[in-house]
């Protein structure tokens, strides 16, 4: 019997949490026998670190008449050539389009994985999502956390029946390098304290926060690794607060050199606006970097191990509160001491092994026969 064909389908090429989690999902169900491949819409950056068996609808962002006739074809052609006998969709538009696309394109089963916070999510779309679920179009629905479950569950019957909760895994990110020889990789100062953060650079992770932080504490650096559309914005907002000597951009950073990064740092920020799971700072905290997190419910949930958290927790919009917290994560050595043994114990907690069962006891479920009744004598 040939291995199943599992097709995952997702928006951008690009090094950021939900790509990370289809590549390790991806990976774990291929180790176990899985035919997998992936369908991005388009590349978004260059350096994407790519899975194995990956295609694209566009090497670029479809743009104007030509290419919004021309993708949605495009679309319908990879996911058939595929022949898939389930599909995974990623991001709330692989997940309404690739969704929409995958349930006019074939009749195998469909899992939609939420990634997205919900308030994150422009009316329309969210419109979109709910309607497939009421409609039937998912049968199954991945959330990545108790507050996630919590607030998909508010929906329809026919929606949240259709709800599974699986917490996502991560690898650990380890290095080799000494944090003087993390800083001179990067090309950023050896002897001054500095912060940091892992994350698309969008309106949504407030990363603005972050850098007028350092209005106060002249000492104090800061360096943000990602791309995004509000990149241009950050940058203008640093020349505004005279800061060009004490903020750095590295761009995206491929996963395998997230580790060397996270060494370089002091303190790891996370000021957040909404999150569905919050993989940078979770990862960030089982590398042994103390965390500052705005204070979001599902923070809390998914930054603590054994009943301890792995974070300092306060509202990153008020800037006395946020700045006070990274002071004391950089100067009180007993609360580092705490945040970082409890950040050690995160892996166990979110173990990829664990992820992947649990996705696979998943895909059993669709491939199990449809129990039917025996024929009366």
């Amino acid at each position: 019997m040939s291995p199943r064909r599992i097709l995952f389908i997702q928006t951008q090429g690009e090094n950021a949490g939900a790509q990370e989690i289809s590549r390790l999902v991806g990976a774990g169900l291929s180790a176990r026998g899985y035919d997998v491949s992936h369908l991005f819409f388009y590349r978004k950056s260059a350096s994407f670190d790519a899975p194995p068996n990956t295609r694209y609808c566009s090497l670029d962002r479809p743009r104007g008449l030509a290419g919004a006739l021309k993708f949605p074809v495009q679309l319908l052609r990879e996911i058939r050539a595929a022949q898939p006998d389930v599909i995974l969709t990623f991001q709330h538009y692989g997940n309404t389009v690739g969704g929409l696309a995958a349930r006019l394109a074939t009749s195998v089963p469909i899992i939609a994985n939420q990634v997205s916070a919900r308030m994150l999510m422009n009316p329309p779309v969210r419109a979109v999502d709910l309607a497939l679920g009421l409609l039937g179009a998912f049968n199954l629905i991945t959330v990545n956390s108790a507050d996630m479950l919590a607030d998909y569950s508010r929906y329809p019957n026919n929606y949240s029946k259709r709800l599974r909760y699986i917490p996502h895994g991560f690898d650990l990110k380890k290095t080799e390098l000494t944090r003087l020889q993390a800083r001179a990789a990067f090309g950023l100062p050896p002897d001054v304290p500095l912060l940091g953060s892992v994350a698309r650079l969008n309106a949504g992770k407030r990363l603005d926060a972050a850098i007028r932080a350092l209005t106060d504490y002249p000492g104090w650096h800061l360096v943000l690794a990602g791309q995004g559309p509000d990149e241009m914005s950050l940058r203008q907002l640093v020349v505004e607060k005279y800061l060009e000597n004490r903020v750095y951009f590295t761009g995206e950073l491929p996963p395998e050199r997230i580790g060397d990064f996270l060494a370089a740092l002091d303190v790891f920020v996370f000021p957040s606006q909404a999150e569905t799971f919050g993989l940078a700072a979770v990862e960030a905290a089982s590398a042994g970097v103390p965390v500052v997190a705005n204070d979001l419910s599902v923070l809390r949930e998914v930054l603590a191990a054994d009943g301890k958290p792995a974070a300092l927790f306060v509202d990153t919009t008020d800037h006395s509160q946020f700045t006070g917290a990274i002071s004391r994560a950089l100067h009180d050595a007993s609360l580092r001491n705490d945040l970082i043994a409890a950040g050690r114990g995160l892996h166990a907690r979110y173990s990829v092994a664990r992820m992947v069962d649990e996705y696979e006891q998943l895909l059993r479920s669709l491939f199990a026969p449809v129990a039917t009744l025996a024929p009366q004598p």
